[in-house]
């Protein structure tokens, strides 16, 4: 994760949207013809992949700032949701809202992830738990896909909270999300299947069996897991063959080597942990056992309301103990595989797709160095400038 591949003086090619070649500007572009090609002077600028942000919740209704001051009160995340808040508070007003409504807010988010240099972001439901509206977060996730430049990548997250009518009967919440899975995977609505594996909300035993299912029927396997207490998520998602396990502030030592030799991505969202005051996870030691860590905004109403890609850095390298380079890493090319697209996205290599950032800087460590605070120039997207912010 520290070797970023550098070259200095350096030239992408992109053509038809795909990078054709890239390397010493002396030697691919000697003998090359630029007639028909927008040349792009990025003198003293890093030139970056695009980031990859692989853990978001940004399609939803409503907004939940009262329940921020509660906690900067003391009032923990769960007692929060114990009383109705949290995930329940933002069920209600997505599932009022219109599909119309959420494209509208949805097209904004995506500009503004965009603006901080995100090409591609991975989008979960899990606002509805039931058929009518988690049906709708994805069909809107799809809608937005067709309308935006950004590639969003879908997940099915029917498995976030138990819903009230349900209190008390969570295996037949289980079945009733199972039963939503063939229509999910026979309208290719999302790629992957996540549950909020945790105490008092879904056990492990339950998500094993909805995560199973979800592969039966084609669908990759994410898992929420130990964010709260360590119940053994790690390690579930090492054995069903997750593609990612994301949070894991409590995860053990023996599921961070599971999760190693199965090559399981940890998404770690320290937005997350910044926003609720909580520990940390420990980046440093994933990496340092093998693990390929990727980095997210967990953009969502309620425990992070952020989509700040600089904020992510910062808490990464100030608080995780990721070095510059890691954390460049772990939003591009760990992000990517944790979303199966690293064949495709995520480097500067021929053949992938032409998403590139220029910052405005002369190099990559002026992103936590100007701390929290935007650094992205132009932003191209298979070969295309969407955004442009050269004065």
């Amino acid at each position: 994760m520290s070797d970023l591949g550098i070259i200095e003086e350096g030239a992408v090619i992109i053509q038809d949207g795909i990078i054709k070649d890239v390397g010493k500007s002396s030697e691919i572009l000697k003998d090359f013809n630029t007639e028909g090609f927008k040349v792009i002077d990025a003198k003293d600028k890093a030139v970056l992949p695009g980031f990859v942000d692989s853990h978001t919740h940004f399609v939803f209704g409503g907004y939940r700032p009262d329940e921020f001051a509660w906690r900067l009160r003391g009032d923990s995340y769960m007692d929060i949701m114990n009383r109705g808040g949290g995930i329940a508070n933002s069920v209600k007003a997505t599932r009022n809202a219109t599909k119309q409504s959420l494209v509208v807010l949805g097209l904004k988010r995506l500009d503004s992830m965009m603006a901080f240099g995100v090409t591609t972001v991975e989008g979960k439901s899990g606002y509805g738990l039931d058929r009518d509206t988690e049906i709708k977060q994805l069909e809107v996730m799809k809608k937005l896909g067709d309308k935006h430049p950004m590639d969003i990548v879908s997940t099915f997250l029917g498995a976030h909270a138990i819903p009230p009518e349900f209190k008390g009967k969570e295996d037949e919440f289980i079945d009733h999300i199972i039963d939503m899975l063939p229509e999910v995977a026979e309208k290719k609505l999302a790629d992957f299947c996540d549950i909020f594996c945790e105490k008092n909300v879904f056990s492990l035993d339950q998500s094993k069996r909805l995560l199973l299912r979800a592969k039966e029927l084609g669908m990759g396997a994410k898992i929420h897991a130990d964010e709260i207490v360590q119940l053994g998520g790690a390690e579930l998602a090492a054995e069903v063959g997750a593609v990612s396990a994301d949070h894991l502030l409590q995860a053990s030592d023996q599921g961070i080597k599971d999760m190693a030799e199965k090559g399981v991505v940890a998404t770690l969202l320290p937005g997350t942990a910044f926003s609720l005051k909580e520990s940390y996870a420990r980046g440093r030691y994933m990496i340092d056992q093998g693990c390929a860590v990727a980095l997210a905004t967990d953009f969502n109403p309620g425990s992070c309301f952020s989509e700040s890609i600089p904020l992510i850095f910062a808490l990464a390298t100030l608080y995780m103990n990721l070095s510059t380079e890691e954390a460049i890493t772990a939003l591009t090319i760990n992000g990517a595989a944790a979303i199966n697209r690293a064949q495709s996205i995520g480097s500067i290599d021929k053949g992938k797709l032409g998403d590139l950032i220029i910052l405005e800087f002369p190099s990559y460590r002026f992103i936590p160095y100007h701390v929290g605070v935007n650094t992205v120039e132009t932003v191209i997207k298979k070969g295309k400038i969407v955004l442009s912010e050269k004065k």
